[in-house]
């Protein structure tokens, strides 16, 4: 199982975001080399999940995580933020040494 957890106010924007999808869809979190800080995440909808994905669920929503990027978001939080900036998912990464100001890239 997957220690990563995902808020309830993450849960609520997946699910609305889900609710113009086909069934079965979910959010796919992926950690892609590149970004100002050398690792980036991608945020993709998925309407198949692959045999080796992790799926993390809460209040309905689920966030399908490959294994290779499960290996850089161990023990992270994901929430959904509502700030000056905008709206954004944002990842509390323990692992994380540095992030860039935008929060979608970061270095270990």
């Amino acid at each position: 199982m997957a220690d990563i957890t995902l808020t309830p106010r993450a849960a609520k924007r997946i699910n609305e975001i889900m609710g113009s999808e086909p069934p079965g869809a979910s959010l796919r979190i992926s950690v892609n080399g590149g970004g100002c800080s050398g690792f980036s995440y991608a945020f993709d909808i998925e309407r198949a999940r692959a045999a080796d994905d992790v799926a993390i669920e809460r209040d309905g929503a689920t966030v399908l995580v490959d294994p290779m990027s499960l290996e850089y978001m161990s023990g992270s939080t994901i929430d959904f933020v509502n700030d000056l900036i905008g709206q954004s998912f944002k990842i509390e990464n323990p692992l994380a040494t540095a992030s860039c100001g935008c929060g979608t890239s970061f270095s270990l």
